[in-house]
């Protein structure tokens, strides 16, 4: 899904509208800022939170499957303390 698309279109969109706001003899910049933020900001921020939901539920379940292998959370698969050799014995 192009999502970036989406949102900088909004946000052109909502600017633009917010610069009429600002430029128009009725209007002022404090109803520009309100513009901008209601028409723009706040609903594509609910936008991307509920569009992002599928990966963030992928990424949870990924951390889990992670977590039950034995891997770090980090990604990385470490050697656990009972192979590492603490000591060198010499003989």
């Amino acid at each position: 899904m192009h999502i970036h698309l989406i949102v900088a279109a909004w946000l052109y969109v909502a600017l633009m509208m917010a610069v009429a706001e600002a430029l128009s003899p009725q209007g002022s910049v404090l109803g520009a800022v309100v513009t901008f933020v209601f028409y723009g900001v706040l609903p594509l921020s609910v936008l991307v939170y509920i569009l992002a939901t599928p990966a963030r539920r992928r990424a949870r379940r990924a951390r889990e499957a992670a977590a039950s292998s034995g891997e770090e959370a980090d990604g990385r698969n470490h050697a656990s303390e009972s192979t590492v050799a603490t000591e060198r014995e010499e003989g």
